[in-house]
C-alpha cells in the first residue's frame, strides 16, 4: 500500500502505535480495515490461531515475521469484528511490550504486510465518516486527551456521551420542520393549513434562538476550562516572584537567590484553579539594566504581561513602593491584575495595610498581603483568580459546555439567521422570504455536528489530533 495521504473516505486497512513514544510496561499497536484480519493472521502465532478467535476475545502469543520465522514480540493480541468497533471496521490491537524499538518493528512488520501508516487523528475520522460518531463527538476525544484538569476532563466526557451534539440536533430538526411547514403553505396555497400561520413560525423560531443561546451561554467558561489562561509573574528583582511560583507548584521550579537578576528566562508551570488550568509564568525581575542578557529577559517579562489575561505583579513591602514598582503599575494599567504585597512575616502590619489601602485606593484592584516563606496569601491568590474569571458561570454538572472557538463562531451565525428570519417577519415579508434565513440557520447549526460539513474542515479538525487515534 502507498503511503502517501489518503483521502477523505480511503478505505485503506490502517496502523499505528497508538500509545506515547517512550519506555513503558506496554505499547498498543492499532489496525482498522478490511484486511487488518489478514494481516493478523499472518504475523501471529498463539495456542489459538488468529482466525479462530472469536470476536472481542484477548489470545496470548507472539509476532514473527513470516519472511525470516524470528519472534519480534510475546504480545496480547485483540480481535474486533465490525461494526462493533471504534471505526466500525474490523479492529485489531496488538498489546505489545512498551520499548519503542519493538514497537517500531512490529508497526514495520504490518506496513510491509499491506496495512499503510495511519495519519493524524484517521482513526477517530474513521469513526465519524462511518458514522460511530458526530462531529461534535470526534472533537471531544482530542480535548478528553488534552484535558489538565478533572473538570476539563468531566466537560470532554460530557460532549463526547452526546448532550450538546443531541441539543444541537434537536434545534436543526425543529428548524427543518418549520421549513417543510413554510414550503407546504408556499408551494400549495390551495390548502388551508391554519396552525402554518406566521406568526407561529415567528414563535418556533424564537424558541429555537433561546435555546441556541442559552447553549452559547456556556462558551466562556467551557473556554476556561479546555483552554484555562496565562497568568504572567512580574515585578522588579527580588520581590519574590520565583518564590511564588514556587509555592503554587508546591517544588522548586525556579531558581531563587538574593543576587538581582537570577531569573533571566520565562519559567511556566501549570496549576489547577477551580477546574481550570491557568498557566503561571515566572518572568525576569523589571528594571533598567545594561546586562544584554538581562535585557532580554526584561524584554520577554513585558511582552508576557501583554499577552496574559493576568497579571500578578509582586511587590517588595519591606522597601515600600518605589518608582520602578510605579512604572510596572503603569504599563499595566489596561491588564486585569492582583496586586501581591510580599514578605509581610518581616514587615510591620501598620506599614503593610498602608500600602494595601493606598494600592486599593489608587489602583483599584484587589491587593493580597503574602509571605513567600510560610504560604501566606496563596489561597487568597488563588481564590481571587477564580473569582475573577469563574465567578457566576455555569458548572460543568449543571449546564451544556460549549469548549469550541468553532461551535460558538457557528452558534452565533445560526442565531443571528435566526434574528434576521424575525425581522423578516416584523417587515411583513412573504414566508418563503423567511425561509431563506432558517434555512441558512440549519446549515450553520448542520456544520457543528457535522450533517453539511466541507472536507476542508473535516480535514482540518483531524490534523489536530496524534497518530494513533
Amino acid at each position: 500500500m502507498s503511503g502517501a495521504a489518503s483521502p477523505l473516505w480511503s478505505t485503506d486497512t490502517i496502523a499505528a502505535i497508538s500509545t506515547p513514544y517512550g519506555t513503558g510496561g506496554l505499547g498498543i499497536i492499532r489496525i482498522s480495515g478490511a484486511e487488518a484480519f489478514r494481516i493478523a493472521g499472518q504475523i501471529f502465532t498463539g495456542r489459538k490461531a488468529f482466525n479462530d478467535m472469536e470476536t472481542h476475545t484477548v489470545v496470548h502469543g507472539k509476532i514473527v515475521d513470516p519472511a525470516t520465522g524470528l519472534m519480534i514480540d510475546d504480545v496480547l493480541i485483540i480481535k474486533m469484528n465490525s461494526p462493533h468497533t471504534y471505526t466500525t471496521e474490523d479492529v485489531v490491537e496488538i498489546s505489545c511490550h512498551g520499548g519503542i524499538i519493538v514497537l517500531k518493528n512490529v508497526l514495520s512488520l504490518v506496513i510491509r504486510q499491506g496495512a499503510r501508516t495511519a495519519e493524524p487523528g484517521e482513526f477517530t475520522k474513521r469513526a465519524f465518516l462511518n458514522g460511530r460518531l458526530d462531529l461534535v463527538q470526534a472533537e471531544a476525544v482530542i480535548d478528553l486527551i488534552n484535558s489538565r484538569t478533572s473538570e476539563g476532563s468531566r466537560a470532554a466526557a460530557a460532549q463526547l456521551e452526546g448532550r450538546l451534539s443531541e441539543s444541537i440536533r434537536n434545534a436543526r430538526r425543529k428548524l427543518i420542520e418549520l421549513i417543510a411547514h413554510i414550503e407546504a403553505v408556499v408551494d400549495y396555497p390551495e390548502h388551508d393549513i391554519e396552525e402554518l400561520t406566521g406568526g407561529k413560525i415567528y414563535e418556533g423560531v424564537k424558541a429555537v434562538k433561546a435555546e441556541l443561546q442559552r447553549i452559547a451561554e456556556g462558551f466562556n467558561r467551557g473556554r476556561l476550562i479546555r483552554e484555562g489562561i496565562t497568568a504572567a509573574i512580574i515585578g522588579k528583582p527580588n520581590a519574590g516572584k520565583s518564590s511564588l511560583l514556587n509555592m503554587l507548584a508546591g517544588s522548586d521550579k525556579a531558581i531563587v537567590t538574593e543576587i538581582p537578576g537570577t531569573t533571566r528566562d520565562i519559567i511556566e508551570e501549570y496549576i489547577n484553579v477551580g477546574g481550570m488550568p491557568v498557566r503561571f509564568l515566572d518572568t525576569a525581575g523589571i528594571r533598567d539594566t545594561s546586562d544584554p542578557v538581562e535585557s532580554i529577559g526584561v524584554a520577554r517579562a513585558q511582552k508576557a504581561a501583554m499577552e496574559a489575561e493576568l497579571v500578578i505583579a509582586v511587590f517588595d513591602a519591606v522597601t515600600g513602593i518605589l518608582a520602578e514598582d510605579v512604572a510596572i503599575l503603569g504599563s499595566i494599567q489596561d491588564k486585569k491584575k492582583i496586586i501581591i504585597l510580599n514578605k509581610a512575616d518581616i514587615t510591620e502590619e501598620a506599614k503593610l495595610e498602608k500600602m494595601k489601602d493606598l494600592l486599593q485606593t489608587e489602583v483599584g484592584t484587589p491587593v493580597l498581603i503574602a509571605s513567600m516563606m510560610d504560604g501566606t496569601g496563596i489561597a487568597e491568590l488563588l481564590k481571587e483568580i477564580e473569582e475573577l474569571f469563574l465567578k457566576g458561570t455555569i458548572g460543568v454538572n449543571s449546564e451544556l459546555l460549549v469548549t469550541s472557538v468553532r461551535h460558538r463562531q457557528l452558534l452565533d451565525n445560526a442565531i443571528e439567521s435566526l434574528k434576521t428570519a424575525e425581522a423578516a417577519h416584523v417587515s411583513g415579508l412573504p414566508l418563503d422570504f423567511v425561509t431563506i434565513d432558517i434555512k441558512e440557520g440549519a446549515e450553520y447549526l448542520g456544520q457543528i455536528t457535522g450533517e453539511s460539513v466541507s472536507e476542508d474542515v473535516v480535514k482540518e479538525i483531524f490534523s489536530r489530533f496524534c497518530i494513533g487515534k
